[in-house]
């Protein structure tokens, strides 16, 4: 997609950062929402569809309760959270109402997109209010979210949420003009990166790993969200949301931030919802042969190409596929247990039954449950 496309009539994510939303953690910057709201008011009048992702949960909390600093104890965030995404809704809904829009609240965590049922229900939920005019407006669950259930930041949500939603662009609003060769802060030289490619290597060694006090996220995560978000076809801008009319110009084509384009071809709603699964619950590690078939072909993997099995899980679970080194070639739903597994591995199919006493299918992982993890 080229810039002069982003006027086109889509589907958008904007996600907005603490950083940019809170004025570095002094409360809710009104006159940001209030730019942004307009903006997105005028991207709806020219029929474009809009999903907010919105982070300040915490941030806001953490004004209103008085406390300078992060906490680092889960339900101290969560109380933060709890108290501050009442703030942070109404914000947005008197906002919107300016302009006769609806707005609903969506709170998510890891766990309900790594269960098929919970991701296709939010996925009919968003879809729903949308179809409705409303602008759903989602954020990560931190008031009952855990280490080992979160996202880890609002960037890593926005590119899932553009899988969930099928969209075309992802707007990522941050406290920076977009990412730079180097850092900008130590090095004067720094030049913006006009564009690139979502998933180029080459560009997260430009990124650095540093976040803000408020946030989890970084330029890293941006990055990643944006590799996310392509498994969908989904192209996405990183840009300052301190800049005035920032949505507006951007969709107008202007040349702001960094433009990091997807490939052209979006895998199916299925796949998406496989490749952005966070919680793997065991690996599949392959011979080379199995690797060479499975890079080439996306074929179905059978058990006489796996190796070794790593980790406990059931049949449905998703397990990741693996080289004898560890890189990750595809994740996928699988059709034996752990134990099950272990004893067929190497094995021809026709072998299964005599094995196992019984064959559900001849396949480990079915090709149509199979993702490749290249974007």
């Amino acid at each position: 997609m080229k810039r002069q496309q982003l006027n086109d009539s889509g589907r958008w994510v904007i996600k907005i950062g603490s950083a940019v939303l809170t004025n570095d953690g002094l409360g809710l910057d009104q006159s940001r929402i209030e730019d942004w709201v307009k903006d997105i008011s005028i991207l709806r009048e020219n029929g474009h569809q809009v999903v907010l992702v919105s982070s300040g949960a915490v941030a806001e909390g953490l004004v209103r309760l008085g406390w300078n600093n992060r906490p680092s104890t889960v339900h101290e965030l969560q109380a933060a959270a709890a108290v501050g995404q009442t703030g942070l809704v109404q914000a947005y809904e008197t906002e919107f109402a300016k302009y006769g829009i609806r707005t609903a609240q969506i709170l998510l965590t890891a766990d309900d997109l790594s269960d098929r049922q919970r991701y296709l229900n939010a996925r009919s939920a968003i879809q729903s209010l949308i179809q409705l005019g409303v602008i759903p407006i989602v954020n990560e669950n931190d008031t009952v979210g855990t280490e080992e259930i979160r996202f880890g930041d609002n960037d890593t949500l926005a590119g899932l949420v553009c899988n969930l939603v099928e969209a075309d662009r992802l707007l990522i609003l941050t406290d920076r003009q977009g990412l730079y060769d180097s850092d900008p802060r130590s090095n004067t030289d720094a030049k913006l990166v006009s564009e690139g490619r979502a998933g180029d290597p080459a560009l997260e060694s430009m990124a650095g790993s540093s976040s803000g006090k408020l946030g989890r996220g970084g330029m890293t995560t941006k990055l990643r969200a944006a590799a996310l978000a392509a498994r969908s076809g989904t192209c996405c801008l990183i840009a300052s949301g301190r800049e005035q009319g920032i949505i507006s110009r951007i969709s107008q084509g202007e040349q702001l931030g960094t433009l990091l384009t997807a490939g052209e071809n979006p895998v199916g709603a299925r796949k998406q919802w496989l490749a952005g699964q966070l919680q793997v619950q065991g690996q599949l590690v392959l011979d080379d042969g199995a690797v060479k078939v499975l890079s080439k072909s996306g074929r179905s993997l059978l058990p006489i190409g796996v190796a070794e099995i790593r980790g406990n899980f059931v049949r449905g679970d998703l397990v990741s596929c693996v080289d004898q080194l560890g890189r990750e070639l595809a994740r996928g739903l699988v059709n034996y247990n752990s134990d099950e597994s272990s004893r067929i591995i190497g094995k021809a199919s026709s072998e299964i039954a005599e094995i196992l006493g019984y064959c559900d299918d001849e396949e480990l992982i079915h090709r149509n449950n199979l993702v490749l993890m290249e974007v």
